[in-house]
């Protein structure tokens, strides 16, 4: 059998040759496709013949798995139930990107992993969304051999092996991508690329804070600047803000922005964002304004339950009542509520910036 290459011009990719190559691998074939790290070969993970033919290929043995590539960030949770926010925090950094993490596989027996990437390739992104399956990619050559930087690398060894070879020339960066091990104590380095060790802890090592209300305009808005005044020179912390109910960005109320500039704080160039399930798994403490806004939270992403609070339970203990536990929504109000609001919130911070 001779191999089929396709040849691709990145500067204007077609889709034909990118839709033949899918058809391929969801067909039970195997594809040589370039990443921006190095070139790999593509198959249905989900296929056993595939994959069988994929461990001859690779003369890999069977007790070494294979990492698989995705194209949205989301759909690591079809893999792993794991929700540490330190992993989150990690692929949103550097996701699409030459990052493999090692994670608790998903359904499977006690102490099974998996590794999960999302190429920062338009090749290898289209090729992955295309198949209408799961890619498992492992580099484009024999075991032990160097990883193929061009398609005519990775044909010395495949040739005639693999069904298709798409050639869009040299990849970027020519070093395979880092694995970081989330089963260990630490996220831990197990193969450098890119990406460091140092990297990987500078990152995960933040503490990431979000404020949730509705609208993003006034309530979160005035608790996330006025814990960023706090936590000013603490290079190690994030502070955000979002909103459940919002749909396309906003300015922060004028009101509120009026209140946080007598606080010394200029709010004027913050606009509004959804909340997002990233935005809930990386943080590491969420702070809700209402019990409405918790329960909106936990509908989306129930395994942050442990890290979601409503603001108002770090009232002052002579401020503390049942009934005042929900911040009230100052909007629409004058400024004496907006006042009455951040003053609510700056108490409740008292007790929050200890725990940060």
């Amino acid at each position: 059998m001779k191999t089929k290459v396709l040849k691709i011009d990145l500067s204007a990719p077609g889709a034909s040759a990118i839709l033949e190559a899918a058809a391929c691998v969801h067909k039970g074939g195997l594809v040589v496709f370039p990443t921006e790290t190095v070139y790999g070969i593509a198959a249905d993970n989900s296929n056993p013949v595939a994959m069988k033919r994929l461990r001859e290929v690779k003369k890999r043995s069977d007790d070494k798995p294979f990492s698989v590539m995705i194209a949205q960030k989301e759909l690591v949770r079809n893999y792993t139930s794991y929700t540490d926010p330190k992993l989150f925090k990690l692929i949103d950094r550097y996701w699409p990107g030459p990052l493999t993490v090692i994670v608790p596989a998903a359904g499977e027996k006690t102490g099974a992993t998996i590794g999960i990437r999302i190429p920062d390739h338009p090749v290898a992104l289209r090729l992955v969304e295309n198949a209408r399956c799961t890619i498992a990619a492992p580099s484009a050559n024999f075991e032990g051999n160097p990883a193929p930087t061009t398609c005519a690398e990775a044909l010395r060894d495949l040739e005639g092996l693999v069904d298709i070879a798409i050639d869009s020339g040299k990849v970027n960066i020519g070093t395979a991508s880092t694995i970081v091990d989330f089963t260990k104590p630490r996220p831990t380095v197990v193969r450098e690329g890119v990406i460091s060790q140092k990297d990987v802890d500078a990152v995960v090592g933040r503490k990431n804070i979000l404020f949730v209300c509705t609208g993003n305009s006034c309530r979160s808005v005035m608790a996330e600047y006025l814990l960023k005044k706090r936590v000013k020179g603490r290079q190690n912390v994030d502070v955000a803000s979002c909103g459940t109910g919002v749909l396309f960005p906003t300015s922060a109320s004028q009101e509120a922005v009026q209140v946080l500039k007598s606080f010394g704080m200029d709010a004027r160039e913050h606009l509004s964002q959804p909340v997002t399930n990233m935005l809930l798994k990386k943080s590491d403490l969420v702070f809700v304004m209402t019990r409405a806004h918790r329960s909106q939270v936990l509908e989306r992403v129930p395994g942050v339950e442990a890290r979601v609070y409503l603001l108002g339970e770090f009232r002052s203990a002579a401020a503390l009542r049942e009934a005042d536990l929900d911040i009230p929504d100052p909007i629409g109000h004058a400024r004496a509520q907006y006042q009455a609001c951040a003053a609510f919130i700056e108490d409740c911070l008292d007790r929050v910036v200890p725990l940060i």
